[in-house]
């Protein structure tokens, strides 16, 4: 695209996946941050496990928590509207009516935090940068840009070649952008932990590897009265504390040792809590779809890569009695990819509607069917080798599941061993494939797009450090996940996320666990956040603190 085309397109303060901007140019501040919130204070958070880098673009090691505010981007996506970015670097964006390309004119005012400008070098030099050693679903759009066209300082031009989509112009405006004075001649690919140059709202302060890491408030930061900023990062330091289970990081936060706590066991929320020492529950309702969580099955190794087998394994898995012994039955299953929201399908998982007592004799004529009948009492192949499987865990949190899943499936003549890994080992396993089952999850929004090739493509199927946990590779999942990122309108985008949904849930990809349906959030009485709660649920960068 010549210079001169580029200029006749209108320049905007933002843009939409689909639709036009909530907000129009000039906007003061996001409807839900509070622009009078009191700044100052502490946050102290807490993480299990631990890190060893403080990189977080690549895919190299296991990156310390709260990087993200170290580093701008060129724009902001905001949590009430399904998928629509505003500028923050780029003060403007230019995108055709055909999303051929996409220009930013950046911000004059942008700096990074050594005080150097935010020029078109740097973000040229970003771009290089992740699209060679980025994480693979960076890299994967990254490659789609055909030209980088510096006019100026200030103005840069991305032009796409063969393979784009609609959401490719949106992946790009999401760029992180990293200093070329500070990074170029530095090995990028590898985990550091050295303090790297930053331009966002928070800097490191201090860090003890593995241990702590502690952030404060950027001065002077560029971007205070940019209205995507204003009534956020509201607090003079963050500081985040590892602990090695979450049973000790929960006795921790109880005894007041952090200030907030996002639970996701709904056991723990419903049983381990004592009020009584001083802090508040909160449960808050949000509309984008839940994490589809669960026991995700490796099609790659042969014991599961029939369906059938998997769907044995889905229906011999006893939701309805896991929800009254362990979640008093205050529990929902996730039945699919975007469960909670106006994108889901009708989906049902099989064994719905059975007891324990048909569920098991439905799976077991399932396995027969495909060849896997019992011997002895012990499962077999069609080859005569045992069926025995594991599943790798992250933590106690799901042992009671999975030991609870073993003695179903011992009733089948299958043997299911628990793992449980230190953090290091489970995202080694998770990263290289390296399971039979693993409880994991997939993460969709409100607008998904390209990243569903990722979760499900065959190509991404191949590539470790990719995000198809499970192996698939289906032709029409491929061609579903392809229109889905080439979507014109919001509606066509609902009636090919359902269509994609009940496409993958008809490979029986996971067994699915527990929905929690609202973000369970704990915290100290002096914490506070805004009265209007977004589309996507609770924004910890707008809250604050009233001491």
């Amino acid at each position: 695209m010549a210079a001169t085309d580029t200029q006749a397109q209108e320049a905007n303060h933002g843009i939409a996946m689909h639709g036009t901007l909530k907000y129009p140019a000039s906007f003061p501040h996001l409807d839900y941050a509070n622009p009078d919130a009191p700044q100052g204070g502490k946050l102290h958070q807490a993480v299990v496990g631990q890190f060893d880098t403080l990189n977080s673009l690549n895919i190299k090691g296991n990156p310390a928590a709260g990087l993200h505010f170290m580093n701008d981007t060129l724009a902001v996506r905001v949590w009430d509207e399904p998928f629509t970015l505003y500028g923050l670097i780029a003060k403007e964006i230019i995108v055709p009516d055909d999303r051929s390309s996409i220009t930013f004119i950046l911000n004059t005012q942008a700096r990074f935090h050594d005080g150097e400008p935010i020029l078109a070098e740097d973000i040229k030099f970003s771009f290089e940068t992740l699209k060679e050693h980025g994480k693979p679903n960076t890299r994967s759009v990254y490659k789609l840009v055909e030209n980088v066209v510096s006019e100026n300082a200030h103005h840069i031009r991305f032009e796409l070649g063969d393979g784009y989509d609609r959401e490719t112009v949106m992946i790009l405006a999401m760029m992180t952008v990293i200093p070329k004075h500070y990074w170029e001649g530095k090995s990028f690919d590898e985990t550091t932990l050295e303090i790297p140059v930053g331009s966002g709202p928070y800097m490191i302060e201090s860090f003890e590897a593995g241990r702590q890491i502690t952030y404060k408030r950027t001065p002077d930061y560029w971007a205070n009265s940019n209205p995507v900023r204003v009534g956020h990062n509201n607090f003079d330091q963050l500081v985040y504390d590892y602990y090695r289970d979450e049973t000790v990081a929960l006795e921790a936060f109880q005894a007041g040792e952090y200030d907030m706590r996002r639970e996701y066991n709904l056991t723990r929320w419903t049983q381990a809590y004592d009020t009584s020492r001083g802090f508040v529950k909160e449960e808050i309702a949000h509309s984008r779809p839940e994490p589809l969580r669960g026991f995700i099955m490796n099609t790659r190794r042969s014991l599961l890569s029939a369906p059938a087998v998997r769907k044995a394994m889905i229906t011999a898995f006893d939701f309805e009695g896991v929800n009254a012994r362990l979640f008093s039955n205050k529990a929902t299953q996730v039945s699919g990819l975007f469960y909670n929201s106006a994108l889901a399908s009708d989906t049902k998982l099989p064994g719905h509607d059975l007891s324990r007592r048909e569920r098991l004799k439905a799976a077991d004529s399932l396995l027969t069917d495909a060849g896997y009948i019992v011997k002895d009492g012990i499962r077999t192949t069609p080859d005569g080798q045992p069926f025995e499987l594991t599943v790798i865990l992250a933590g106690a949190d799901e042992e009671k599941i999975a030991l609870d899943f073993a003695r179903n499936l011992e009733r089948l003549g299958i043997k299911l061993t628990a793992r449980t890994l230190d953090t290091a080992q489970f995202m080694g396993a998770l990263n290289d494939y390296d399971y039979d089952l693993i409880s994991w999850r997939w993460i969709n929004s409100l607008s998904p797009g390209s990243e569903q090739l990722i979760y499900w493509g065959c190509d991404a199927a191949e590539t470790k450090g990719s995000r198809n946990y499970a192996g698939l590779c289906d032709q029409d999942i491929d061609d579903l996940a392809k229109q889905i990122a080439l979507s014109t309108n919001y509606q066509e985008l609902t009636d090919l996320a359902k269509q994609l949904d009940r496409t993958v849930m008809g490979q029986y990809p996971i067994i699915p666990l527990q929905s929690l349906g609202k973000d369970f959030l704990a915290h100290h009485p002096s914490l506070k956040r805004p009265t209007t709660t977004p589309l996507y649920g609770m924004v910890v960068e707008t809250f604050w603190k009233e001491e």
